[in-house]
């Protein structure tokens, strides 16, 4: 089961099996990354393709590993030479990748298991959602002008309407005028409070106010 289907040479019937099964294997990793998710339907194709893409890379090279490797690399960081990806989208394509390396060295067996614990243990993360911070906590963005003292600033609005607040970012925005301030804050209640957005309104002079749950856009 654990042995490679490729002999000292490729012949059209191994050849097959490896082009079938890293492309069975693609389809079903895209149905995995791409379940319960937000995706464009360009993304799951392209996890569906890169591990038969993989596999005639790794075939082409006749064995030379480093060499294929190399190649295979440079197709899975072409999507991310403009659009940043966030971490799944990164272990996505190298699940993918580690596919389609063992379809093309021929253990069709051994990307099969593979496959199956590793896509098991991700449904089970996600079933369970691990990881994930509490409903309550928020990511708040705030934009005040560069004349205000941001050191404390909100501590006291903070203080009537959360359980706990971190200052985790400044930077300046608009060349210069503004600051942009983000916190991340756990809520007294689960539900975001309309008097708690005004009297942060109050406090920036009605500037900037964004505040929901931090998107996973942060890369590896």
């Amino acid at each position: 089961m654990f042995e490679s289907v490729i002999g000292s040479e490729i012949n059209i019937l191994s050849f097959l099996i490896c082009l079938l099964s890293s492309m069975v294997l693609g389809v079903l990793s895209s149905l995995v990354f791409t379940r319960g998710h937000c995706h464009s339907s360009s993304w799951a194709q392209s996890l569906a393709l890169l591990p038969p893409v993989v596999t005639l890379v790794i075939m082409m090279v006749n064995g030379n590993i480093g060499a294929g490797l190399a190649v295979a690399g440079t197709f899975a960081l072409v999507r991310f030479r403009s659009v940043p990806g966030s971490a799944r989208e990164i272990t996505a394509l190298f699940f993918t990748v580690a596919i389609g390396l063992a379809c093309g060295m021929g253990y069709v067996g051994i990307g099969a298991v593979f496959f199956i614990v590793v896509s098991a243990m991700a449904l089970l993360l996600t079933r369970f959602h691990f990881g994930e911070t509490g409903s309550a906590k928020r990511q708040l963005k705030i934009t005040i002008p560069e004349n205000l003292d941001y050191d404390g600033l909100f501590d006291d609005i903070f203080e009537e309407y959360t359980n706990s607040f971190e200052l985790v970012r400044v930077r300046t925005t608009n060349m210069g005028t503004l600051y942009e301030l983000t916190y991340m804050i756990e809520l007294k209640g689960s539900q975001l409070n309309k008097r708690f957005i005004d009297d942060l309104r109050c406090r920036n002079g009605n500037l900037n106010i964004i505040c929901g749950k931090e998107i996973d856009n942060e890369t590896l």
